[in-house]
Order: structure tokens, then sequence, then C-alpha cells
């Protein structure tokens, strides 16, 4: 049997791998969240591994409060490095492979083409620099693992912009969004198969991965593209970040190559209006 650890149990990409987990009757999914188990209490990730036998441990719990984390820095840190630290070495400990959501807010997004896992990280938001460090703990402390690189991640689940939009949608004939911020809406589905993929082929091509769906979208596109799937006539204005001033500075663009991963899996990868219309579908 083999036994699968997810952390961020209750998170929209862990959800997504629970929708998914039910086909596999031979893997036993053990999903956690912070009240059961507490990531960046090194003595409780110890215990809970000496507890439990894991092959894989998933780890989906993140402080993702972009610009809060700008503000409580120490808590951000101590999820995100720590956390991730704690993680790996009892990973290492008991040979159990992992496998660690990062994200493209590594990079500062003065790129003008796809970023691709060796290009130089440079966060520009403390939400950016401890999901860096995070990555680089576990690089120091495995050999044995899988860094996935995602961006815009949005699901049925939890809360994210396409839940937001068709909120605003229903209560507002006007909103503005930002234009001038490129990248790649992601559905947490899609990578939710992705890493049970992994998983099931027992991939063994460790390392450094981006995924995000295919295409390159603002966020007034997206809001466009929900809009426009739902029919709904809001009417959209494009502002400049500057317009929507916030606590953390976001890369202007941070589409991510994803050539490594599709060819390393032998996957094809969706596009993300084609992933949108997917996700919506299922919210209905």
């Amino acid at each position: 049997m083999n036994n699968i650890l997810v952390t961020g149990g209750k998170g929209q990409l862990a959800s997504c791998i629970n929708d998914l987990s039910k086909k596999k009757s031979e893997f036993t999914f053990i999903f956690v969240d912070s009240d059961v188990l507490d990531i960046t209490r090194k003595e409780d990730v110890v215990s809970f591994f000496k507890k439990n036998k894991f092959n894989y441990c998933i780890n989906c719990a993140a402080y993702t409060a972009v610009d809060k984390a700008e503000m409580e820095s120490a808590i951000a840190k101590k999820v995100n490095e720590k956390g991730a630290q704690y993680l790996a070495e009892s990973c290492k400990i008991n040979n159990t492979i992992f496998i660690q959501i990062s994200t493209d807010f590594v990079f500062d997004g003065h790129h003008s083409i796809a970023y691709k896992e060796e290009d130089i990280a440079n966060p520009l938001s403390i939400y950016g620099e401890t999901k860096l460090n995070g990555e680089l703990q576990i690089q120091k402390t495995l050999s044995q693992y899988f860094i996935i690189r995602t961006s815009w991640l949005y699901s049925e689940h939890g809360n994210n912009f396409l839940k937001t939009m068709l909120r605003l949608g229903n209560e507002k004939e006007q909103i503005s969004i930002v234009a001038d911020q490129i990248g790649t809406p992601t559905y947490a589905g899609d990578l939710a198969e992705v890493i049970l993929k992994i998983i099931f082929q027992g991939n063994t091509t460790f390392g450094l991965y981006h995924f995000s769906n295919e295409g390159v979208a603002s966020w007034y596109d997206f809001a466009q593209a929900i809009f426009n799937e739902t029919q709904n006539k809001i009417k959209i204005i494009p502002i400049k970040t500057t317009e929507y001033p916030t606590p953390a500075k976001r890369p202007e663009f941070s589409v991510m190559d994803k050539s490594k991963i599709k060819i390393n899996l032998n996957i094809e990868i969706p596009y993300w209006r084609d992933s949108l219309k997917k996700c919506l579908f299922r919210l209905k």
C-alpha cells in the first residue's frame, strides 16, 4: 500500500487532489491541515512521520496572503521556509519522496520571454522570498524531490480570483482590473492531475519544474474571459498597476516555460481558457 501525505488539506489544490484520489484505491491519501499537523513545529512533524509511514509527501500548505505577508513576514517565513524545511528533513529520514508547490512570484518579472527553471530567481515580495527560501531548504536537504512552480491558481474550491470575479459580477455593474501584469491562469485541477501522474507512474526524474496552463493573459484578460464565459455584461475597466497600489510588489511578467515538465512527464498541457470552461462547468 502506498501512503501519501497531503498538507494544507483544506486548500484548493489539496481539494482537487482529493477529488482525483478517489479513483485510485491502491493508494491511501492522508489529508491534514494545521489543526492536525502544524508544519511549523519541528517536533510535531518528526512525531507525525514516526507514527505514519509515507511514500510521498505533497506539501500544499503555504502562507499565500501576498499583501498580508509584507506585515506578517515572521509567520510567512515559519510556514513557507521552516515548514518546508521540517517536512524535507523528515522525508529524508523516512525515505519519503517530497513534492513541493512553489510559485512564479520567485521571479522579478523583468523578462520578456518565458522563465525557465534555471533562470535566476529574484523575488519582489516577502511571499516570493519565503517561497524561494523554502525551495532552497528542500534542495539543500534532499535528492528525491519535485518542486513545482505554478501561477495564478484557481479552482471550484476555496477562495481565488475566479470566485471573486463571479461574486463581483453579481454585486457590481463596473469593476477595474489590472491589465499590465502578464502571466498564466492555472486550473488547480490540471496541476493536481500532474502531481498524481508523477506518483502513479513512479516517476523519478526529480528536480525543479514549471507548470501552468498554456497561453498568456493579463488579470484583465482573465476577468474578461470569466465574464464572457458566464455571459455577464459587467463593464471591466483596464487599469495600470500604479493605479491599484498594493503592499506587495508583483512581477509584471511571470509567464513560465513548461518544456521540461512536458518532456519529462510526457504530458500535454491544456490552454488556459479551455481549463477555465472546465472549471466553470464543474462549479455549476
